[in-house]
């Protein structure tokens, strides 16, 4: 992680005008780790062996193996709130504050205290703990001054107040209803934008965003064993984690994987350093595809009915939160009606077992069937042709929402023309090593690349589909079909976070407003992801939010400049957040 000075602190100064000494010591004593200078720092303790540091290993005496150690690793961040000061004597006084730390480890919350003595070169540390409080809520947090973009559409609130209490939404709204609470502390936000966090509601933790992670579509299985590539993802998906938090995800939904990656569901649901993620397994998929491991399947092939109907029935005993079908007609000529009666039985299943049914299907004729067959989420655009009355009333019968994932398909176009349009996504955003393998698109097995005809039939195909998947969702939103944002990050040089950008400004370009694309990535998000409490800035519901530099109803661009990320009340500055 890189070296950040940013610090956002503030210090609840009012009730605390008695105790200027020792508070402008404690104050001091805490400048002095933002700037990093380290006499400084030393100055505000005791220099005698009765110092006393205490923390979970016990305590410590003695001022010189402190001095010894300081400054010898300053953390890249810390954030301190809720300072107070205690007089216990005329000469003693007792200070506290809670932290969080961000370094090269990760990010830690805890409080920390001092015991401050008055001595003839003023007011001193003779005692310091600081303890971690991995479990507790983060502190209580009043945003004043912003404009408020709650996500449900409604008009924009002016000069708002949006505070957060025990990681939920305690109240949002304008000045005159939104009292500031005295025990919270005040972050000044204005002539800046309050939004939920952004939603995305297809991603594949089990794909890395390059090519090593899907070997077909451009096998590097030599140099790259596929074996270890999804070893290291499974081992260490926290890499993705801050990748979606930089970039304003704060919950997104798995929609096919392997097995592993249900067990995100557990972890992430109370986290404040990785977005909510929702997970479906194991894609049930209509033809065999080879993409699996020895001991796990990522795609389970819907032979026969029993075969899906027990496939259905596992997943809900595995916890997954919906069954995803991949609908890919085989080889012409297709058995449509062998492969929609499996589909169908999926459907069927997925309503017995309670659990919804999302589907992959870019073809307008497996699209319908998907709806026949009770999808809950397209998990695509349509891509094959435009959508035509008969689809409108089969989505708006059954309540589907759309997902259009109109940029996808670019990010295969960039690899097989070894032409890596870096400045599309924020790399800031992206963890070193998928960085350096994007990086490298525009030279990797180059006497492998397609001939110069067979790209443009490829980039003529791939206009088609994105000018249909465009064409199509004016018209599925116009026809009053809720649509969600989808990426479908995994998939080679759709990054894992960094990506959200492009699609939200395909949607705009597509002819959503922005405020239109705003909802699509939060309050309808939500419901697709199937989350009740997340995606709009209303009382109770979960504190996911950004604050924006810029205003993201006149231009959906704006959601790039990103000041702070807050997940479940959890305040980062977007620059913490950057590898």
């Amino acid at each position: 992680m890189k070296s950040i000075r940013f610090v956002l602190a503030v210090f609840l100064a009012a009730p605390l005008r008695a105790q200027n000494g020792p508070l402008d010591a404690f104050k001091g004593n805490i400048a002095a780790i933002h700037t990093r200078n380290r006499a400084a720092y030393l100055s505000h303790y005791l220099h005698t062996p009765a110092l006393a540091r205490v923390g979970p290993d016990g305590l410590r005496q003695g001022y010189d193996s402190f001095a010894a150690g300081a400054g010898a690793s300053w953390p890249d961040t810390l954030v301190a709130t809720q300072l107070r000061i205690v007089p216990v004597t005329p000469d003693v006084a007792y200070g506290v504050y809670r932290y969080r730390v961000v370094d090269s480890s990760g990010s830690v919350r805890g409080v920390s205290e001092r015991v401050f003595v008055r001595t003839r070169d003023g007011w001193k540390v003779a005692v310091t703990t600081a303890f971690p409080t991995p479990d507790a809520a983060p502190p209580p947090v009043a945003f004043v001054g912003a404009t408020l973009v709650d996500g449900t559409g409604a008009t924009p609130v002016r000069d708002a107040v949006v505070v957060l209490r025990d990681g939920r939404i305690g109240c949002a709204g304008p000045r005159t209803r939104c009292a500031i609470p005295g025990d919270a502390d005040t972050v000044h936000a204005e002539g800046k934008w309050i939004t939920p966090g952004l939603i995305d509601t297809h991603v594949h933790f089990s794909q890395t965003g390059w090519v090593d992670g899907r070997p077909d579509a451009l096998d590097l299985r030599d140099r790259y064993p596929y074996d270890q590539v999804e070893a290291s993802l499974q081992a260490r998906p926290e890499r993705f984690f801050r990748s979606y938090m930089c970039s304003g995800v704060t919950s997104v939904f798995d929609v096919g994987g392997y097995p592993w990656t249900l067990e995100l569901q557990q972890r992430t649901a109370r986290a404040t350093t990785a977005p909510r993620v929702m997970a479906a397994g194991s894609l049930l998929s209509t033809i065999d595809h080879w993409l699996n491991l020895p001991d796990q399947r990522q795609f389970i092939y819907m032979s026969d009915e029993a075969t899906v109907r027990r496939a259905v029935q596992a997943h809900k005993a595995w916890g997954a939160a919906a069954i995803k079908v991949w609908y890919i007609m085989p080889p012409q000529p297709p058995d449509t009606a062998r492969v929609s009666a499996l589909v169908h039985a999926a459907g069927d299943e997925a309503r017995k077992v309670g659990l919804p049914l999302i589907v992959h299907a870019t073809g307008l004729w497996e699209a319908k069937d998907a709806l026949r067959a009770g999808a809950r989420v397209l998990v695509h655009s349509v891509w094959s042709a435009p959508v035509d009355s008969e689809f409108i009333d089969l989505a708006r019968r059954s309540g589907a929402i759309y997902v259009p994932t109109l940029t996808v398909l670019d990010g295969y176009s960039q690899v097989a023309a070894r032409r890596f349009e870096r400045d599309h996504q924020p790399l800031a955003c992206v963890d070193p090593t998928t960085r350096a393998k994007a990086l490298a698109t525009d030279t990797v097995a180059l006497a492998q690349r397609p001939s110069d005809a067979a790209l443009r039939d490829r980039a003529a195909r791939t206009s088609t589909s994105r000018v249909n998947g465009a064409a199509n969702l004016k018209r599925v939103f116009e026809a009053g079909i809720p649509v969600a944002l989808g990426t479908d990050a995994g998939n080679p040089l759709t990054l894992h976070g960094a990506s959200v950008f492009m699609e939200l400004e395909a949607m705009e370009a597509s002819g959503l407003s922005a405020r239109d694309v705003l909802v699509a990535a939060t309050r309808n998000a939500a419901r697709a992801v199937g989350l009740d409490s997340t995606g709009t800035l209303t009382p109770g519901a979960v504190a996911d939010l950004l604050v924006l530099d810029a205003d993201p109803l006149a231009d959906v661009r704006h959601f790039r400049e990103i000041a702070l990320v807050v997940r479940r009340g959890e305040v980062y500055t977007r620059h913490e957040l950057e590898y």
